[in-house]
């Protein structure tokens, strides 16, 4: 796997749809000695299910495991901590990690009691916890998802849960994005598996998840948060630390240059969960046997029109998916709605361009 590889998988049998992503980016070549310890770092933040948009679904834990111990290794932990005010076993037992890691035998490290010390973080001093750094392998495993401190959040911020809690105060006191991009320098991200399964809009806590039932694959965690600016339809120049971790040399946010890699079709359509929030956003949708995908992307698109004050007033109802292929109509996203006065193609278009196809055209 190369690292501007973006590998892309669709569907709802999350365990076995983790696999296949790893075989397909060859993990284990890229690992190497089966006598690797091998660390997965999900994202526990809180004691919420993954259902939530906050948390890290089991389902993927368990696949990625299954995978190593399929592949002959079997020094694997899992290791978090998560935020601050609360604590790490129960979030762990809000995702049913527990009941995961009885059933293959993988320890927990529960790095809020972790030891740490003092990193040089390309000028930063940093403390990162003494475990976190002693895997010879790390996989990140963050959620695509809102915050609303950072805008996004996914494999660079994910990280944090590799820092003591006197660590992550400090963090905020210095504004997040600069001790961000410097602890990049020294956590090590030698794999990023992204649940983009239901991620909430703009909470790093969950509560508005938006359905889009794919995982994705990176080598670069900076090409990965750029690649969630896109698709949660924003700049990435509105996270600063993107910026500055590239600067720093930790990766290439330049996303024109991902080469994408679809493992297969979108085709998860059907009724989707929504909050209030969320179902308030659809109400400008009319969609047909939509995937989760790209309605999902509209549905992020929507939010930043909303957030922009950019919504006009008795607009045509947007159409999207499946059922619109042939049709004529108003407008329309996605390549289905390609009969349509104005259509934006893509299968699925970005959130981001999304945006501005809409700020464009949607009178």
């Amino acid at each position: 796997m190369n690292k501007n590889d973006v590998y892309i998988i669709h569907g709802t049998n999350y365990k076995e749809l983790t696999k296949q992503l790893l075989e397909a980016a060859v993990l284990a070549e890229d690992i190497g000695d089966r006598k690797k310890h091998v660390a997965l770092k999900p994202n526990l933040v809180c004691a919420k299910a993954p259902s939530s948009g906050a948390t890290t679904h089991g389902e993927l834990l368990a696949g990625v495991i299954e995978y190593l111990q399929d592949h002959g290794f079997h020094r694997i932990s899992v290791m978090e901590g998560s935020w601050v005010g609360e604590r790490t076993p129960a979030s762990l037992r809000a995702c049913g990690y527990d009941k995961i890691l009885k059933e293959y035998n993988v320890p927990f490290v529960d790095l809020q009691k972790d030891k740490s010390h003092a990193h040089d973080a390309k000028g930063m001093a940093i403390q990162v916890c003494d475990l976190a750094l002693s895997a010879d392998y790390m996989i990140n495993m963050p959620v695509l998802k809102g915050h609303c401190q950072t805008t996004i959040t996914c494999a660079l911020k994910n990280n944090k849960g590799v820092i003591p809690n006197s660590e992550k105060r400090r963090f905020h006191t210095l504004g997040l994005h600069k001790p961000i991009a410097h602890l990049n320098t020294v956590a090590r991200n030698d794999f990023v598996l992204v649940d983009n399964i239901c991620g909430d809009l703009d909470f790093e806590e969950g509560g508005n998840p938006v359905v889009m039932n794919r995982i994705l694959g990176f080598k670069d965690p900076v090409l990965c948060d750029a690649f969630v600016c896109d698709c949660m339809g924003r700049s990435v120049d509105e996270v600063p630390y993107i910026r500055m971790a590239e600067k720093l040399g930790v990766g290439c946010a330049d996303t024109s240059q991902a080469n994408l890699i679809f493992l297969n079709e979108d085709t998860t359509s059907g009724k989707i969960p929504m909050t209030r929030r969320v179902e308030a956003l659809a109400r400008y949708t009319a969609p047909r046997d939509a995937c989760s995908a790209c309605y999902g992307s509209l549905i992020h698109a929507l939010d930043r029109l909303k957030e922009n004050g950019c919504i006009p007033k008795n607009a045509p109802a947007i159409g999207i998916g499946q059922g619109y292929k042939g049709c004529s109509g108003e407008i329309g996203v996605g390549s289905c709605t390609s009969c349509f006065a104005k259509s934006l193609l893509g299968c699925p278009p970005k959130a981001i361009d999304m945006v501005r196809f809409l700020e464009e055209h949607w009178e």
